[in-house]
């Protein structure tokens, strides 16, 4: 038979401690910005807020005029990642369509 052990009262099972969440920030958020000029037909601006930035088609005239008035215009607020894909989608139905509307990104604190 083997010999028994005895057993230390300061050994065991340990507590499990809570730790901290970690602080989870919110994402930084980017302006999609579509740019004045002066070949791409207006129609075609309203197309694209309607089509890739899902805007209304009194939202999308509202867009393209203010970009028309003041050279350019938010098409929306998203993440960076969102932004980015927005900025490519745009800029590809543009190339396609042989228009020079150029569509850019920046952080949303940034000034316009």
């Amino acid at each position: 038979m083997s010999p028994r052990r005895k057993e230390d009262p300061g050994v065991g099972l340990a507590e499990p401690k809570t730790k901290a969440k970690p602080k989870l920030e919110r994402p930084r958020l980017y302006k999609v910005l579509l740019h004045n000029d002066d070949f791409t037909p207006m129609e075609f601006v309203v197309l694209v807020l309607r089509q890739v930035f899902n805007k209304s088609d009194a939202d999308a005239v509202s867009i393209m005029l203010h970009a028309h008035t003041h050279g350019m215009a938010v098409a929306g607020v998203y993440t960076f990642e969102v932004a980015e894909t927005k900025v490519q989608e745009t800029m590809a139905l543009a190339e396609k369509s042989a228009f020079p509307l150029l569509c850019t990104l920046e952080p949303e604190d940034a000034p316009q």
